[in-house]
């Protein structure tokens, strides 16, 4: 069994600062890329940010240069710091990790509860 949860969400003001937490637990073998996701009300899903076990990143346009995403494979962590936010990043984030599994290793998508981030205007 695999989980990962979230934290890290809350009600910000225009300009504000969020840190997003997403920890894995269970058993497993190993996490390959790591991401977040959101979803607002009314519209679909997107991907934000990822990163893959070398730490190479990338990211949704609407967020670069505000948003900072990174990993501690110590801990099975994944991390999103949400910088100069605005409005319209209000959404439900979701976690997502491609997780080896086993005995016989395969790769499966492991998701978060989600987290609500509102940003008030």
């Amino acid at each position: 069994q695999v989980q990962l949860v979230e934290s890290g969400g809350g009600l910000v003001q225009p300009g504000g600062s969020l840190r997003l937490s997403c920890a894995a637990s269970g058993s497993f073998f190993s996490i390959n890329a790591m991401g977040w996701y959101r979803q607002a009300p009314g519209k679909q899903r997107e991907l934000v940010a990822i990163i893959t076990t070398g730490g190479s990143t990338n990211y949704v346009d609407s967020v670069k240069g505000r948003f900072t995403i990174s990993r501690d494979n110590a801990r099975n962590t994944v991390y999103l710091q949400l910088n100069s936010l605005k409005p319209e990043d209000t959404a439900v984030y979701y976690c997502n990790a491609a997780i080896v599994v086993g005995p016989s290793p395969y790769e499966l998508d492991y998701w978060g509860q989600g987290t609500q981030v509102t940003v008030s205007s």
